[in-house]
């Protein structure tokens, strides 16, 4: 008779444990899924912008003069320090 309890209770358990990662993984792949998948995708399109604003760029006629600022590159050398040459004397 307690084997049977024993199996009985064991069993609700399992099927407990199944059902919670059934509705888990569906909340998963019905909410948050698209959202990462939506996230990627902007990325992506983001870097297809980028690369056409960068063929275009490249794409004017010779001999014109451009100036371009890039803020990604500025962030680094905020400081206004400069670069370290290394230099060896000449006789």
């Amino acid at each position: 008779m307690i084997s049977v309890l024993l199996f009985l209770t064991n069993f609700i358990k399992t099927l407990v444990i199944i059902v919670v990662i059934y509705y888990a993984f569906r909340f998963i792949s019905r909410y948050l899924l698209p959202f990462v998948l939506n996230k990627g995708i902007k990325n992506m399109q983001d870097k297809i912008n980028e690369q056409q604003r960068q063929s275009q760029r490249s794409s004017r006629n010779p001999g014109e003069v451009t100036i371009e600022f890039n803020q990604q590159n500025q962030r680094g050398k905020s400081q206004g320090r400069g670069e370290y040459v290394d230099f060896e004397e000449v006789e």
